[in-house]
C-alpha cells in the first residue's frame, strides 16, 4: 500500500488592503485560517472576505506559514 499524503492543507489568508489603508477602524491586519485541496488548487488562493479592520470586503491572499 502506498502512503497517502494529506491532500487538504491549512492556509492563512491575509488582507491586502490593510497594509496600504491608513484610515482603519482598528490597527492590525485581518487574517483568516481555512483549508484548501492541494490537487484542485495548486496556485495561491485569493478570496474576497470581510476585513474587520477596514470594515469592507477586500481581497485576501494566501501567505506562507
Amino acid at each position: 500500500m502506498a502512503k497517502n499524503k494529506n491532500v487538504r492543507i491549512k492556509i492563512i489568508l491575509e488582507c491586502t488592503h490593510c497594509i496600504q489603508n491608513k484610515n482603519k477602524r482598528f490597527p492590525g491586519i485581518s487574517r483568516y485560517i481555512t483549508q484548501k485541496n492541494r490537487r484542485n488548487t495548486p496556485n495561491r488562493l485569493e478570496l474576497n472576505k470581510f476585513c474587520s479592520h477596514c470594515a469592507t470586503q477586500t481581497l485576501h491572499k494566501e501567505i506562507k506559514k
